[in-house]
């Protein structure tokens, strides 16, 4: 198994630099033991104007049998078929690709002490590989998958077929391919990928995939995976088609592209769920400080008390009250197919789901770790077929357009407006109000003129430390009417929750309809809304009163 890898230099800028950069001396032939053979690193050709440095794998099939590699899930088929008889010590796979990462350990991390800055140089590279089986298994392998996932990268692709035998070219060629890659970049960044996908062009590793391995694909993949257009393909042939892996590897992928596109840090999209998994958030209440008060926002539960005789008669909390008005707006414009965007851990859909007349609910976060709650606790892989088809969960970030959000009757944003910076608020208006453009949309947010009745909530602070804003009743109003106005939707604006006479309900609520006149002004709550408000007196919010999303981490999930 043989790949050389090759650049150009000047007197200036040699050549033999690669030699630094791989620290391997150029003048010495070295060896390597390996878990399947020997390595061995030379130079064939040394000069300021050319450097070469070739590995050849020497591998021992006898020892590969023995080790009772490609026996079982994710292993080779070849030694299904032949274990001592197959390409193994002759075709590029992913034994080049563990053995490459062997060798050159340091030269893959971008580390070069002796020459500082010499690693992050792009140079002129070429790369020859001359065997590479191209497996397509119905993916449509051959030279063409060689394009498919290098070309994306930058690469210059040569990939010709090797011929069975070439004293007999009527036998036609082999499913391998003589590989040759030409580009300029890091040599880093030319070893990470082919360390990743050496094994996919294969199809098959020769070791069993473990869960480990999706963290390995990830860190192999940062700064090229999660925008290449192939990712998909990539990630499942890698990960030997364990699906259960390859969608877990996928959604983290996502949110790496969609943080990189926003300039954030991953952990700052995929924060939605509390690690204890014992927040206020998730238990409908909020966690309680000395003498019965409301916790300071942000806090957490380490346990839940058994309600009590008095608790069972506490009136509904405000995030119940929240969908049940939201229940109200959605049956009052007929919605029969709803989007629930910024779903979170999925309580909104648990409540749509129980509603005979919602026959479709999407629910759509930016967290990967709020999806994977939200489909535990809604008891996804129990469903029945036909609830089942009724649910999806999908990824995706609310402030870049998404065609998969076009032509549900309703859109529901609750408690996520808030999560957003200002500057980016008018992305969301028109991902959903400009392109995805459903029939109605329901957002609810916190007024914040009613913080001054939560005890518990320092002066001038917001209820939870992600809010990027809270707004009185006055701004809401201005933006909605503004933002329907602009996309063609008119609005009405509901209180939710115990009115206060002074600073009116905790929760503020705007139903827009598309191109339907509305009386100006705010409307009266649904009879669901009144009914839950009358239950609660406004003076003195109780611990009832103050929700997950109020005092821990939004109902709606986290949307930034």
């Amino acid at each position: 198994m043989f790949i050389s890898i090759s650049t150009t230099g000047t007197a200036e800028r040699p050549a033999t630099d690669l030699g630094y950069l791989l620290h391997k001396h150029p003048g010495k032939v070295q060896r390597f033991a390996t878990s399947h053979g020997e390595a061995h690193v030379f130079y064939p050709e040394a000069t300021d104007a050319v450097c070469t440095a070739a590995l050849l794998l020497d591998i021992d099939p006898v020892a590969l049998v023995r080790r009772g590699m490609g026996k079982g899930r994710g292993g080779s088929p070849d030694f299904a078929l032949a274990q001592y008889v197959n390409d193994r010590p002759y075709a590029a796979s992913s034994l080049l690709a563990v053995a490459l990462r062997t060798v050159f350990r340091t030269a893959m991390k971008g580390v070069c002490e002796n020459r500082p800055g010499l690693a992050d140089e792009t140079r002129p590279l070429r790369i020859v590989l001359p065997a590479v089986p191209a497996n397509g298994s119905g993916e449509g392998g051959g030279a063409a998958m060689v394009a498919r996932l290098f070309e994306p990268l930058g690469w210059q692709v040569e990939a010709a077929p090797v011929p069975l035998d070439e004293t007999f070219p009527e036998w036609g060629e082999s499913r391998y391919l003589r590989v040759g890659l030409a580009g300029t970049l890091r040599l880093a960044d030319a070893l990470q990928q082919l360390y990743v996908l050496l094994p996919v062009l294969d199809g098959a590793k020769h070791y069993w995939v473990a869960p480990d391995e999706v963290d390995k694909l990830l860190a192999a993949g940062e700064g090229w995976l999660a925008d290449h257009p192939e990712r998909a393909l990539i990630a499942g042939r890698y990960l030997a088609r364990r699906w259960s892996l390859t969608r877990r590897a996928m959604q983290r992928l996502e949110l790496a592209r969609l943080a990189e596109a926003d300039d954030r840090e991953a952990e700052e999209f995929d924060n939605a769920v509390d690690d204890s998994g014992e927040t206020a958030y998730a238990t409908g209440h909020a966690p309680t400080g000395p003498a019965g008060q409301p916790a300071v926002a942000g806090a957490t539960s380490g346990s839940v008390p058994e309600p009590d005789a008095a608790a069972a008669a506490k009136p509904p909390s405000l995030a119940e009250q929240r969908r049940a008005a939201i229940l109200d707006a959605l049956r009052e414009v007929g919605a029969a197919r709803v989007a629930d965007l910024g779903c979170g851990q999925g309580e909104l859909i648990a409540a749509l789901l129980k509603d005979a007349r919602i026959t479709e609910v999407l629910g759509v976060d930016v967290s990967s770790r709020a999806l994977s709650t939200a489909a535990r606790k809604l008891r996804l892989d129990r469903m029945s077929e036909r609830q089942a088809a009724r649910v999806g969960l999908v990824q995706g970030a609310l402030t870049y357009t998404d065609a998969r959000l076009k032509g549900y009757d309703a859109a529901v944003l609750s408690e996520v407006i808030e999560h957003l910076d200002l500057p980016r608020l008018p992305a969301l208006e028109q991902a959903v109000l400009g392109v995805a453009r459903p029939s109605a949309v329901v957002v609810t947010t916190p007024n914040a003129e009613y913080n001054v009745r939560w005890e518990s909530l320092p002066a001038g602070h917001v209820r939870h430390a992600d809010h990027r804003f809270e707004w009185d009743r006055a701004q809401f109003r201005a933006w909605a009417e503004r933002a329907a106005a602009a996309h063609g939707y008119t609005v009405v604006i509901r209180p939710v929750g115990p009115q206060d006479p002074e600073v009116g309900a905790p929760t503020q609520l705007a139903l827009f309809r598309l191109g339907t006149p509305a009386t100006a002004g705010t409307a009266p709550a649904p009879a669901g809304v009144s009914a839950a408000a009358s239950a609660v007196t406004a003076a003195g919010a109780t611990n009832s009163d103050v929700t997950n999303s109020d005092a821990t981490t939004p109902e709606g999930g986290d949307t930034r």
